[in-house]
């Protein structure tokens, strides 16, 4: 049983949504609604989640969220009886009380005797999606003892000191791939391309170019169980770059490009024995090139789909797919990200399994 301990914050109104998605992972919750958190969130949101003064049982994990400053203090000091197995903090403070140094001692304090902490770099609480991930995680799942690589972004390649060549990938799909892998109890390592977020429960790198993103897949491959090669890589960079801004001139410019390295064929010939997830993303239907991007590049599966279709290219929050295997393939509906992420983890755990 999970316990969760709703706070007097703002970010109580987001609860409800991380006790339904705690149910739908076949989790039982039981909710604290003290009277000061009623002022943000009254009992008709929670549904059928059942409302108690009291755990009924020991929790196996018990979540404080949102928490105020008052409740990681109390936690940092030992003065909360409730705390289970797992205990998961999501902080819901402003910048500059998350900033003051002993609230950042408390949420240090709490770190060091176990806790996990879900913050927002951007203030207030975390994403209810980023909760329920890093609480999952924590209670092991089918993903456990996994390490997985996970890229997520787009590249860019400059031109000069201030132009690049890009693309319009958002990253979502490849941060929904590590969020619900952190959900199924695996180790996540994200290496992301340009898109300035960080999945809280992840180790996580920053990098802007296709050879930057070589270097840090290709080192970072050497300690992985899988790669899910979600990032959306630049096929070519310029021959030259500029070191200032280029100023603009009559006439015709011309830009000389060249091919990047291809990653994936980078890391199956440097570790035959990873299992490796592409991505074909393609103008129009994606099943023939995510077949034959399959069959050239050594991966053990590849994710195909249309980046034209209209609410499912770069930048939308839903996904339609192929997931092309060596000896099946299947085809994805329309859905959200989360889902699809879902379904392509499912499809590679069952892949490994029987490769054993």
């Amino acid at each position: 049983m999970i316990l969760i301990s709703v706070g007097a914050a703002p970010g109580a109104l987001a609860i409800p949504v991380v006790a339904r998605e705690l149910a739908e992972a076949g989790q039982q919750a039981e909710v604290i609604l003290g009277i000061q958190a009623r002022q943000f969130v009254g009992p008709a949101a929670f549904g059928a989640a059942t409302l108690v003064d009291e755990p009924s049982e020991t929790p196996e994990a018990v979540l404080y969220a949102p928490a105020i400053a008052e409740t990681v203090a109390r936690l940092a000091r030992g003065l909360d009886p409730r705390a289970g197995g797992l205990n998961v903090v999501a902080p819901d403070l402003d910048a500059g009380t998350a900033e003051h140094p002993a609230v950042r001692e408390n949420l240090d304090l709490l770190r060091e005797d176990g806790y996990r902490v879900v913050g927002n770099p951007g203030g207030g609480m975390a994403r209810p999606e980023t909760i329920v991930a890093k609480l999952l995680g924590g209670l092991g799942g089918p993903m456990e003892g996994l390490r997985l690589l996970v890229t997520a972004g787009g590249t860019r390649e400059p031109i000069d000191s201030v132009r690049f060549i890009g693309n319009r990938s958002s990253g979502k799909m490849g941060l929904a791939v590590a969020r619900e892998a952190l959900r199924r109890g695996a180790d996540v390592t994200v290496v992301s391309a340009n898109i300035g977020l960080v999945e809280p429960g992840t180790e996580s790198y920053s990098v802007e170019s296709a050879g930057e993103l070589r270097d840090a897949v290709v080192s970072l491959a050497a300690n992985a169980d899988a790669l899910v090669m979600a990032a959306a890589v630049s096929d070519f960079t310029p021959a030259s770059t500029v070191g200032e801004k280029m100023r603009r001139r009559e006439g015709t410019t011309h830009l000389e490009l060249v091919p990047t390295d291809d990653i994936l064929v980078s890391v199956t010939g440097r570790y035959p024995d990873l299992f490796v997830v592409g991505f074909a993303a393609t103008h129009g239907d994606p099943l023939e090139d995510a077949r034959d991007k399959l069959g050239r590049k050594g991966a053990d599966l590849v994710v195909g789909n249309d980046i034209s279709g209209e609410g499912v290219g770069f930048g939308a929050d839903e996904n339609e797919v192929y997931v092309v295997g060596r000896e099946e393939e299947h085809f994805v509906p329309r859905a959200s990200k989360s889902e699809v992420a879902g379904i392509i983890l499912d499809t590679m755990t069952n892949e490994m399994e029987r490769q054993r």
